[in-house]
């Protein structure tokens, strides 16, 4: 077993430090199966928004004897860190995350996916920018939020170029900060996902040099802990369950799922649909096929020293498809 010390450097390293204060504070509630709570970690934007606003879950869980506890993480990395330190029992991210978190040893599983939706993020620029091309990055600063899904699309997208990563400044800044860093000048590019990247292109011209079509997939995971999971698998299930009828609801009625949205995220109805338009919907058990591209991820990574070890993602996978 890592010793504590030596894992929170790793965590720091990958960028999932940053919740462990937050998550320290929650672990003294308890495990799930004492308190019979289960503790679901989301971010700002995605189905488990629309699940909590919703509040379908609650009555499914209520008739199998628990409560549900929310909390809002900013990012992915974060929310797997509270997983990672038994703070939460389940929670979604993108692609990055997970394999940030199961190189630091975290025990996660992936439970479900949702499908490719590569034009929800994009390598941004000022509208007013010179940069025409991915190729122009080269030696430019460039803003993103570390061990999140955009990370790895801007390596295959300079990759594709024929750039490396080392032939850019990567400058890692949560996404508000990015933002303003975006909007001053500091930085000369921005990669960033929805609805971050919709509200930049409506709100300030924002200009997409690239998006993940033909570059990445963009799958969005859901995941739960491995003793949550072993321990209360119809759990899972129930909380699967529930997402894929917001899931159905979401894809026949993007205005709706919008306006619902607005008030939580805090940005304007035109702006959600667009963002919404660019998601996937589906969502399906894990596959064997997405653990093969989870693969090269987490292979991609160690081979740029962004992770320390090299990792088998079949090692944190849940029940596949059949």
């Amino acid at each position: 077993m890592i010793h504590f010390k030596h894992l929170t450097k790793i965590l720091a390293r990958a960028g999932l430090a940053v919740a462990i204060g937050f998550a320290a504070s929650m672990t003294s509630t308890g495990a799930h199966a004492q308190d019979k709570t289960v503790r679901i970690g989301f971010q700002k934007y995605g189905k488990l928004v629309l699940l909590k606003s919703k509040g379908s879950l609650e009555p499914k869980l209520k008739a199998l004897g628990y409560t549900v506890k929310w909390s809002e993480f900013n990012a992915g990395p974060a929310l797997l860190e509270a997983i990672n330190v038994g703070a939460l029992d389940f929670g979604n991210t993108g692609e990055a995350p997970p394999i940030f978190a199961q190189a630091a040893s975290a025990p996660i599983r992936y439970v479900a996916f949702e499908p490719p939706a590569p034009k929800g993020e994009a390598i941004l620029v000022p509208k007013d920018s010179p940069l025409k091309s991915v190729v122009d990055l080269k030696g430019k600063k460039v803003a993103l939020n570390k061990g999140s899904n955009v990370h790895y699309l801007l390596v295959k997208a300079l990759e594709k170029a024929g750039i490396k990563y080392a032939d850019i400044t990567p400058v890692f800044l949560a996404p508000a900060d990015a933002r303003a860093a975006f909007e001053r000048g500091a930085v000369d590019a921005w990669v960033i996902w929805d609805p971050f990247q919709a509200s930049a292109e409506a709100a300030i011209g924002a200009r997409t040099l690239a998006d993940g079509t033909d570059t990445v997939s963009n799958y969005q995971f859901y995941l739960a802990s491995q003793k949550f999971l072993e321990s209360e698998p119809k759990l899972v299930d129930a909380i699967l369950d529930s997402l894929r009828e917001v899931d159905d609801w979401a894809k026949t009625d993007i205005k709706a799922v919008a306006e619902q949205l607005s008030p939580s995220v805090g940005l304007p109805v035109p702006v959600l649909e667009v963002a919404l338009k660019r998601q996937s919907y589906g969502i399906k058990p894990i596959t064997r096929q997405v653990i093969i591209e989870q693969q090269q991820v987490a292979d991609t990574f160690h081979a740029l020293g962004l992770i320390p070890k090299a990792i088998s993602i079949a090692d944190a996978a849940g029940p596949l498809a059949p």
